[in-house]
């Protein structure tokens, strides 16, 4: 795993700005109200060669009472244990408050590692703000604008110096398997990456709407780096309050999605399956990314038989029916009941996804299928299918030559398709067919 750089202070000291600067895009939602990030937040970043990980936190807040108050200081704490050096952020604008020096005394007694003190929004470097933090006593001291990107240089400078003094630093850069976990609010996303990895990495509410950010974990399973990308929750658009917060947060989810390589799809089945459970389904198909449909709240399901699933899976058949090529898992987050085989289906459906058929079967699949049903003719032409072969993977892609593309009809298209679903197992991915002109074959 790479070193943890973990960024703390009290709200609104532009910790997620530092964090959004240093990682080369928008992670954390950056917005003037004081306590937006929630989680502790994960990006990659590297700094001449080296390659470590940055979280960004919540601000920690000692006066605050509430229940998302205390997650979100507890996630700070978890935060500062797992890291191999702290930036703790203070506000060069403001001055030196009695809440940094909550902070300070908190460190100081929490832990002994390295802590770097980061006094921040000094747009003009006034360094006559600079001094009255060092009373806080902090040996290392830096002056930035996360803002501006003043001082940052120096700064991450010195976080790899640390690293390197206890010999923490690497140079690899990870090429993990990403996993987005989607669905419509309090369906059990984060409960279900807590599970997952095994501990309390996110913050968990009954409230919904706790997760804002999409939020990136690393993780090892079977040897392998994954990492697992907790999302808001996608609610209907006249559901969505007028809050840039909230719609960052279903941006945030949408890009998640496009960037990852396998996505979870949950679904509260006590609630049955909603007509925006479809919708959001529906956008994962559209990005053609490979899925798994995750049903949970399965213990909440009331006299229960043995054609209870069943009803639920023909349901899932008639709502799905657009991507039928899915996978399903019935699960309960609380009781544990299956949650083990999730991993299990990721790796099931990522091999799917990643399935290459030789040449010479795919035209044995595609010459049965004419053979069994001859192709489409208008005004006395038949589309003659001349060869095919496979261009991709994660979707797979197929491409198909002919001799005039326009005779092709979609229902044909969609028959290619089942037929080779029939021949090759690509359960839980789409697959894309892509219909050539005889002409255009010299572009292969």
């Amino acid at each position: 795993m790479r070193p943890l750089i973990a960024i703390v202070g009290r709200p609104n000291v532009g910790k997620s700005t530092f964090f959004n600067k240093v990682c080369g895009k928008r992670i954390s939602i950056v917005d003037d109200i004081a306590g937006v990030t929630r989680d502790r937040v994960y990006g990659d970043a590297e700094w001449c060669g080296n390659y470590f990980t940055l979280v960004d936190t919540g601000g920690l807040d000692f006066e605050e009472k509430g229940e998302i108050e205390k997650n979100i200081f507890n996630q700070a704490q978890i935060a500062i244990d797992l890291a191999n050096v702290i930036l703790f952020f203070v506000d060069g604008k403001d001055g030196l408050t009695n809440a940094d020096r909550q902070v300070a005394d908190y460190l100081m007694k929490r832990t002994k590692k390295d802590i770097i003190l980061v006094v921040n929004k000094l747009d003009n470097f006034e360094l006559d703000n600079l001094y009255e933090f060092y009373e806080l006593g902090f040996k290392r001291v830096f002056p930035i604008s996360s803002e501006q990107s003043k001082g940052i240089g120096d700064l991450l400078d010195e976080v790899v110096k640390c690293l390197k003094e206890n010999n923490l630093y690497t140079l690899e850069k990870r090429d993990d398997i990403k996993i987005a976990i989607v669905g419509k609010p309090n369906a059990g996303k984060s409960s279900l990456t807590n599970k997952l990895l095994g501990e309390e990495r996110l913050v968990v509410s009954k409230i919904a709407g706790t997760t804002r950010d999409a939020i990136d974990t690393p993780f090892k399973y079977n040897g392998k780096e994954y990492t697992l990308i907790d999302t808001a929750g996608m609610r209907k658009k006249n559901a969505i309050e007028d809050s840039s917060i909230e719609r960052y947060s279903v941006l945030r989810t949408i890009e998640a999605i496009k960037r990852a390589d396998i996505v979870i799809v949950m679904i509260d089945v006590s609630e049955g399956i909603t007509e925006q459970d479809i919708k959001v389904a529906g956008f994962v198909h559209e990005q053609k990314k490979p899925s798994i449909i995750v049903l949970n709240k399965w213990d909440l399901i009331g006299n229960k038989d043995d054609k209870t699933i069943n009803k639920y899976k023909n349901k899932l058949k008639e709502d799905l029916k657009f991507m039928d090529y899915f996978s399903s898992l019935f699960i309960s987050v609380k009781t544990g009941q299956r949650v083990f085989k999730i991993m299990e289906e990721v790796e099931r459906v990522l091999k799917n996804a990643n399935k290459r058929i030789s040449t010479g079967q795919l035209n044995d699949i595609i010459q049965s299928a004419i053979i069994t049903k001859q192709p489409p003719s208008k005004n006395g032409q038949r589309l003659k299918i001349l060869y095919a072969t496979q261009t991709g993977v994660n979707p797979p892609n197929f491409v198909l030559f002919v001799n005039d593309k326009n005779l092709m009809h979609f229902s044909y298209l969609r028959y290619l398709e089942n037929t080779i679903r029939e021949s090759v197992d690509f359960t839980g991915t789409p697959i894309n067919i892509i219909i050539k002109n005889r002409s255009e074959k010299e572009d292969y």
